[in-house]
């Protein structure tokens, strides 16, 4: 289930990124699965070593919630990438999310929807516990807002949420048909969904995206969606791109 939050809409980054002599992997949405994505990376980097040109991992967001290691996923991103590497975190719905609860603009019941009951549970944080101490209110939400912590807190809040260059756009949810891409509101490269995939073959890049789960990477007109589901499947999907070629990649 996913809420859009109420505030008005901001800019964050967008990266203008070279492609040329560079080989891309894309990596969908993780959702708290650090296996998989340790796997998934262990693969990348195994098959980044038969090629020539510089290296760069985008993580497409949604790192949390759902999934049992949200933590521990964070840890790893927030660390040096793969030797030979650069990396680049997008910032997905999940993540605003959070960031929208830690600065009260949304309540820990609406949070905990989302599946953040996962989230706070790799924290160590159990919210149904800590309802029965302190109940609901101004209390328990200090106790977790005081207990995540704070190089989590400041990683989110420096996600961009979009990397593009002349042929690819790299984004979370897609983008808004007929809007140039520095125009892009933030919670419709978060959110969008039927307006992004009715004009799919009407788009003038082609966008990597997620936020969509579906059970195997789905390429529809100039969109790819690499979101499969990885906290209920178990099969984490990166994208490789080296000039006009691609492979699929799964945990």
């Amino acid at each position: 289930m996913n809420f859009r939050s109420q505030r008005r809409p901001t800019k964050r980054g967008r990266f203008e990124i070279d492609l040329s002599d560079t080989v891309v992997y894309a990596i969908g949405d993780v959702h708290g699965c650090y296996h998989e994505l340790a796997s998934l990376e262990g693969k990348i980097v195994a098959d980044a070593d038969t090629l020539p040109g510089r290296k760069l991992i985008i993580m497409l967001g949604d790192y949390i919630d759902r999934g049992p290691d949200s933590a521990r996923v964070l840890d790893h991103l927030i660390a040096p990438p793969p030797a030979g590497f650069q990396r680049i975190c997008l910032l997905g719905n999940h993540e605003a999310q959070t960031l929208d609860y830690l600065d009260g603009k949304i309540s820990l019941e609406r949070w905990l929807a989302t599946g953040a009951r996962a989230t706070l549970f790799s924290f160590g944080i159990d919210a149904e516990r800590l309802t029965e101490l302190y109940g609901t209110g101004g209390k328990l939400d200090d106790y977790i807002r005081a207990n995540i912590p704070r190089e989590h807190v400041e990683f989110l809040r420096t996600l961009p949420v979009m990397a593009y260059s002349e042929r690819f756009v790299f984004v979370h949810a897609g983008v808004r048909p007929g809007v140039p891409l520095l125009e892009q509101e933030d919670d419709d490269l978060l959110y969008i969904r039927e307006e992004f995939f009715e004009a799919s073959r009407r788009l003038d890049r082609w966008v990597v995206h997620g936020h969509t789960p579906i059970n195997f990477p789905r390429l529809d007109g100039r969109r790819l969606d690499i979101d499969t589901g990885a906290f209920r499947t178990g099969r984490l999907t990166a994208v490789r791109i080296a000039g006009k070629s691609g492979r699929l990649l799964f945990s």
